[in-house]
């Protein structure tokens, strides 16, 4: 895989070397497709900012943002997908929070920048929970609609609320919410 940058130089990335780690093509898009899986890859690839960076490190960067594509362990297409913007999304984060705290930056370009920061940390934390919601992790919700308390028995479910007034001799019963 190649990869331009904005000097026009060419970053070259073993895939070979990262698929034979997890051994198949598979691991880094979770397609069947060998085309799909590369075109995950070179969006990870391209999502990076290399700007000032030498060739060895660039290649470093990029294969490490694939391998943690890889490490996501993506099982189909849109897993794939979910993986390869998970980690797009932390390196835009993050690339914001160092551009934030340049030497010399003024309050107004460190606002806009901590600002666009955690709007993508907020995006990233959507992203995840979207993926383990498709993975079937997600959290659950457990809604009780009906309790049948029988004679001699005691339940408390949820909230328990006093209400005020009223005829004062009667029985109180706490209720759901």
């Amino acid at each position: 895989m190649t990869k331009k940058t904005a000097s026009t130089e060419v970053v070259q990335i073993n895939l070979d070397e990262i698929i034979n780690k997890s051994g198949k093509w598979e691991a880094i898009g979770g397609a069947r497709s060998d085309d799909w899986n590369y075109q995950i890859a070179q969006q990870v690839a391209n999502s990076l900012y290399l700007g000032g960076t030498e060739p060895a490190e660039r290649n470093r960067m990029t294969a490490g943002a694939v391998a943690a594509v890889v490490e996501a362990k993506p099982q189909d297409s849109l897993e794939g997908m979910a993986a390869a913007q998970l980690v797009a999304a932390h390196n835009a984060a993050m690339e914001c929070h160092r551009r934030a705290m340049l030497q010399g930056q003024t309050f107004e370009g460190r606002k806009e920048a901590l600002s666009q920061a955690n709007r993508l940390s907020r995006s990233w934390a959507t992203l995840l929970d979207a993926l383990n919601k498709h993975r079937g992790k997600g959290q659950q919700k457990v809604t009780v609609e009906h309790v049948h308390v029988h004679e001699g028995g005691q339940a408390v479910v949820g909230t328990i609320e006093s209400h005020q007034g009223g005829n004062n001799n009667a029985t109180e019963r706490p209720h759901a919410k």
